[in-house]
């Protein structure tokens, strides 16, 4: 009986304590529930925005309206209503870098602006001889070369001065026939006119003959005072100049019109500078034009482009151009390779962006325009003219967009990566991600008639395709990815967007009902 009380009375005091701390606990700890309760009512004040969907983590068109994962395991990202959807979400081909990274590719960007694309043709070219200063000395008889005067390569001459001397039998005979016909002139003084009409004409004949054979008038007047025959004949340089070519050797025999010596007047020079074709059309006739040698760095030669040739080098694509300048204390040397610069001023102002900026593939060219900060969008473009550091944008960007004219083949290079992280997924996921780079997406609506799970393609009867030129007719299109397969049901009424992602095979990109 004592235990049983004792334990009765130790019930009662624990009774006792645990009702004192449910009351204490009430006073001082919240309740979790109460909390709630309050906090969904403070929350009632501010207006929670509306969710409208979730979209690709890859910038991919492909939305749910409930959360999910992409191929990767990313988590879908929410979209909320008020939020602008190209501030959320990249566009087809655009690409999201943060700006640290960024700041780390060191990206610049510059504005697309109205210039004057002034630019500079460079050829390279080289020094040639002036043909209209080269003279040839080649005698018009047989004849033995008796002595040199001038006897090296090389050396310059004056006009007029004796070059060499010369032996021709026939030569000698020559002069016997025109001295005998003056002599014989001279004796018919009193005879009948016909007599003396028929030696003056062989007077005539045989000075002419000399003449022909390019005896100088100083020489004939010789001839013709003494009377008397000389055994050598000199020649005489035709034009001031250099001998460049020289045959002539002591004691040789020639025939007539043998070449044996070249003088060349070096005094002005020709650049003949090879063109390419592309700017051939730049090049007009009397254009100034700036050559430098190697030889001397610190100078420049002007001079004019004279003549434009008429043919081109297929092996090159080039096409010569001829610049005649003056060659002052003969510095330029025949064979002396030049580079001609040639400035060509732009037809007015055109949008134009940096040659950087343009990232050329061979078959098209792109631009990287900035959005935003950390937002680019890849655009093709048509280019025009060039200048050295410009290139003129016909089509696809505005004058003020700004453009990357650093770091964008890192940046493409990175679009490219997101663009292809899909492959390693499932080919449901690249074939999402091709035609988001290529952005060229058409709308209809249809009607799924069958499904083949299997070969995973749908059949739609889709409406008139206005963008494709098509009529309404049924086709297979192939899904995007699993959820959009999912998605599609037999006889469900839809709008869908697809894409070619190659040449006749069509894929659905989005689907709405």
């Amino acid at each position: 009986m004592k235990t049983s009380a004792v334990w009765t009375v130790l019930a009662l005091l624990i009774g006792a304590g645990l009702g004192y701390g449910v009351g204490k606990s009430g006073h001082s700890t919240p309740d979790p529930a109460a909390l709630a309760t309050a906090g969904n009512a403070s929350d009632a004040g501010k207006k929670q925005p509306k969710l409208l969907y979730y979209r690709n983590p890859m910038g991919l068109t492909d939305t749910s309206p409930t959360p999910k994962k992409d191929p990767m395991g990313m988590d879908y990202i929410a979209v909320y209503e008020g939020e602008s959807a190209q501030d959320d979400a990249s566009g087809p081909g655009q690409v999201n870098i943060s700006t640290q990274k960024v700041q780390k590719l060191g990206v610049r960007t510059e504005a697309a602006q109205l210039r004057s694309l002034d630019r500079t043709v460079r050829a390279a070219g080289r020094v040639e001889p002036d043909e209209r200063r080269m003279a040839m000395v080649s005698p018009k008889f047989e004849g033995y070369v008796e002595r040199l005067h001038v006897n090296v390569t090389g050396q310059y001459v004056a006009k007029g001065q004796p070059l060499f001397e010369v032996y021709s039998p026939e030569l000698v005979s020559a002069q016997r026939e025109y001295a005998i016909a003056v002599q014989g002139a001279a004796s018919l003084k009193g005879a009948d006119s016909p007599a003396q009409l028929g030696m003056g004409r062989l007077v005539e004949s045989s000075l002419q003959r000399l003449k022909n054979w390019d005896i100088s008038e100083e020489q004939i007047k010789a001839l013709m005072a003494s009377n008397e025959t000389r055994r050598t004949l000199t020649f005489r340089s035709p034009v001031s100049g250099i001998v460049t070519e020289k045959k002539a050797v002591q004691g040789m025999r020639f025939m007539p019109g043998e070449a044996l010596y070249q003088v060349t007047d070096l005094s002005a020079v020709w650049v003949v500078a090879d063109v390419f074709e592309q700017d051939l059309g730049l090049v007009k006739t009397g254009a100034r034009a700036r050559v430098s040698i190697n030889a001397y760095p610190d100078k420049l030669f002007d001079g004019r482009v004279t003549y434009v040739y008429p043919t081109l080098k297929a092996e090159t694509r080039t096409v010569p151009v001829r610049v005649e300048l003056a060659n002052p204390g003969g510095l330029l040397k025949p064979g002396m390779f030049a580079q001609m610069e040639l400035q060509v001023s732009g037809k007015g102002q055109v949008v134009s962006v940096p040659a950087s900026a343009v990232i050329d593939s061979g078959t098209r060219q792109v631009v990287l325009v900035q959005l935003k900060e950390g937002r680019f969008e890849p655009r093709e473009v048509k280019l025009g003219a060039r200048s050295d550091s410009h290139v003129a944008v016909l089509d696809g960007v505005k004058e003020g967009e700004q453009v990357v004219v650093a770091a964008n083949f890192l940046i493409d290079a990175e679009s490219n990566l997101k663009a292809a992280i899909g492959g390693f997924a499932s080919p449901a996921a690249a074939t999402a991600s091709a035609p988001a780079v290529k952005a060229v997406s058409h709308q209809a609506d249809g009607v799924v008639e069958e499904i083949d799970s299997k070969a995973g393609t749908v059949s739609m009867r889709h409406s008139p395709v206005a963008s494709l030129k098509w009529p309404a007719m049924t086709m297979e299109f192939k899904p995007a990815n699993e959820a959009l397969f999912k998605a599609l049901k037999p006889g469900a009424k839809l709008s869908f967007e697809f894409v070619e992602r190659q040449p006749g095979e069509w894929v659905i990109t989005s689907v709405k009902p």
